[in-house]
Parts: structure tokens; sequence; C-alpha cells
């Protein structure tokens, strides 16, 4: 067994993983050692910017003479099976007591936002194995997160003193991108029980990261695989039609609209006879009292090659500030049920100042519905671009008080907070 650091989004985290090997899967896991151990050594796919003299100007120049090793055509080629890709690796917070510490909250359970981290890792992770060539000792791809498609947890805590295991495999294969499904599982009494499965969606770019690559095709063995690469399909359609029927697109439903004129009714002051009256109800709080905000400056440890922050970063990030935006609401701990749609939009670029705004947007009996809008503030043009946005779903101990939109655009926020809440309750 060797100790090897994961790859974050396009950059090398510090966590520390073990891969523990399988007998069937044992010569991937042995390669997939040795290539992590090649990169840290070679400098060649993604690096650390913690290492003594690293230089991202001279990594990129590395990095252009790899266009030559592109493929022109998806069917130039060899298609991959589902196996060829899957990974089975330990987070040893039992066998090795030490690295404790990094994910123990004050709980005395385990930081999510470090398994957002290492999920992150992992699924750039198996990508690579998908796409690696034998005749290539260089990748030329860049892969990169462009989703977090959803994260489903089965477990209110996750145990500090536990060994955990991912496993995981590409699932899904478009012709620039890869839908990887992956599993956490913690050691209970001997046995490993399921804790959450996470779907993510990465494309693979250039090795400057400029344009879109072809990755290798996938090909299903049996039909449960065929199966699960038709579900695969399906999420893409699902993600479309959701895009298409945004409330940034498109009016609300006519249910929608009646909830929306349901809850102004509700909240007239009936003493006067304006519009512009409003009376909060029992046990409810304003949708403008409920939310935080916090400012990240992005500095250099938390870049990649591209001398950008990598998405599991501010995963973690956003996570933390929407967990303390559940609790402040709640008056109570929350805990994690939920993470969807998480869309890329925008890279932050080393020196950014990063805005990041959590607001519960919608709540049903004590599940907490978190929206986290992240984005750049540049001093120069003082223009701000979003980057991201992230949706939670807590559950808290305790009933929470019912959230009340005031304006259209809250009215918009909670229509849109209510539509993820019910996906999310469909699946779990």
């Amino acid at each position: 067994m060797t100790y090897c650091y994961c790859m974050t989004g396009t950059a090398v985290c510090n966590s520390i993983f073990l891969l523990k090997n399988v007998t069937a899967l044992s010569p991937i896991l042995l390669y997939i050692e040795e290539y992590i151990l090649k990169l840290k050594s070679r400098r060649v796919l993604l690096l650390t910017s913690e290492e003594p003299g690293w230089d991202h100007v001279q990594a990129m120049q590395e990095r252009k003479a790899l266009h030559t090793l592109l493929a022109k055509r998806q069917e130039d080629l060899p298609p991959r099976r589902m196996k060829d890709s899957y990974l089975e690796v330990i987070l040893p917070l039992g066998s090795q007591p030490e690295i404790r510490e990094k994910y123990l909250n004050v709980h005395n359970s385990v930081r999510f936002g470090r398994i957002l981290e290492d999920l992150d890792s992992l699924g750039v992770l198996i990508c690579y194995t998908h796409t690696k060539q034998e005749t290539q000792p260089r990748s030329p791809l860049s892969i990169v997160t462009a989703l977090v498609d959803k994260i489903n947890l089965c477990k209110k805590i996750i145990y500090p003193d536990c060994d955990i295991k991912f496993t995981g495999n590409v699932s899904w294969v478009g012709r620039t991108s890869m839908e990887v499904k992956m599993h956490m599982l913690q050691l209970h009494g001997g046995d490993y029980s399921p804790v959450l499965d996470a779907t993510f969606v990465m494309v693979a770019r250039d090795p400057e990261n400029k344009r879109p690559a072809f990755v290798n095709p996938l090909i299903p063995e049996s039909p449960e695989e065929e199966e699960i690469f038709k579900q695969g399909e399906l999420n893409k359609l699902k993600r479309i039609d959701f895009s298409t029927a945004s409330l940034l697109k498109m009016a609300p439903t006519a249910e929608e609209r009646n909830i929306v004129h349901d809850i102004f009714l509700n909240t007239l002051d009936t003493r006067t006879v304006s519009f512009r009256s409003r009376k909060l109800p029992p046990n409810s709080v304003w949708m403008e009292d409920a939310k935080l905000k916090g400012l990240q400056i992005c500095h250099p440890q938390e870049r990649n090659i591209f001398n950008r922050i990598f998405g599991g970063f501010l995963m973690r990030k956003a996570f933390e500030l929407g967990w303390a935006t559940a609790c402040s609401y709640g008056s109570s701990r929350p805990f994690i049920v939920s993470v969807d749609d998480i869309m890329f939009q925008r890279p932050v670029e080393v020196g950014s100042l990063l805005l990041l705004s959590a607001q519960v947007c919608y709540t049903e009996k004590n599940y907490i519905q978190v929206r986290v809008h992240s984005e750049v503030y540049d001093a120069d043009t003082r223009e701000h671009q979003t980057t991201n946005i992230f949706h939670f779903t807590f559950i808290s101990e305790n009933e929470v008080p019912r959230v009340i939109p005031k304006t259209y655009g809250e009215s918009m926020l909670y229509l849109d907070g209510k539509r993820h809440f019910a996906a999310i309750m469909k699946d779990i």
C-alpha cells in the first residue's frame, strides 16, 4: 500500500489517501500509484503550488508541447469499459489517527467540506484512469469538474475515528465529457456501510485548458451497465430540461404563481388597504433576514497549474457558509442531506476577491434549503461576475420557522428552492 497525493479539480490536494489493492483491479491501482508519484516527480500534469521553486508559468510552457498528443477524433481513441476506470480508495482516519485532525469538526465528526474536496479529487483521478494511454507517458488532457449533479447522504454523522472507503468509476461518456459515479462507505464493526452516493460531471480540455478535447468512448458490457449508461444519458437530458425551465428564463407555472400569490395574501396587513403594508405571519422569518455573507481572498496556496483556484476548495467554502446559515436559521445543529446542481460557470483567478452569499430560500418542517451564490469582484473595474451557484439541503434537529419572501425576486428564489427540494425528496 502506498500513500499518494490525489488530484483535486485541476490541482494536487495535500489530502492523503491510501490506495487499497483489490485483487481483480490491482494492475489499475498499481498504475495509479505509480502515475501519481510520476506527477509529483516530473511535474507533468498537475502540480502543487506548495512545492519549493514551483513556477506555474514554466509548467504551462511545458504543457504546450502536449498538444500533438491530442486525438483529432473520438473514433481514434480506444473504447473503455466501466471496470477499466474503477478505483477503490481508503481514507485511513481510524488506522492512521495522525491525519484525523484535518477532518475533525467541533462536533467530533468529519467535516463534510473536506469530503467534498476528496470526492472532487477522486472524480478527476477516475477520469484520468479512463483516458490513460499506454503509449503516452504524459496525458495531454486537462480534466476539470464541470458539474456536481447530486450528492445524497444516507447517514447524518460521519465518524472521525473509522476508516472511510471511496469507490467509483466512469458511468457515462459523451464526446468531451464524462459522468462519474462515486460511493462513500465507512467501517463499522468490521463491515463497510454506505454513507453517500455522488454523481459528478467532468470535462476534458486541451493541455492549456482552453478548448474541449475528446475522451475515450465507453462500452457497457452487461444489461446492468447498459442501464447505468442509459441513466447517464437521462441525467444529461434532465439537466437540459431543468435549465430550460429555469425561472431566470421562463415564467413560473400556474401552480407556482398561485403559491406566490397566496404568500402575498397571507402577509398583507388586514388593518390597511395597501399592497405595501406587509405583516409577518407567526413562526416565520422574512427571507431578507435569513442570509449570511462571506469574503475569501484567493491566495496562491489553493491554485492549480492554470493559476486558478480549484473547485474542491470553492465547494468546501460554500458548504461551510451554507451550514453556518442553516445553523443560524434553525438555532440548532443542521445535518447535510443532499448537494445538487453545482455548476462551475467561471474560473476563479488567484488574487480574486471571492464574495459568497448564502440564502435560506425554502423551508419545510425541519428541512432547510440553502442557496449559495459566489462571485468574484474586480477591484479595478468594480465589476461582479458570478462563478458558481451551490444548492444544499439540510435537516435541523427541530422544526424550523417558515421563510417568507417579500419581493418578486425573493419569490423566484423561493420557487427555485422549492423545485430543488422537491427533486431531492424524490431521490432520497
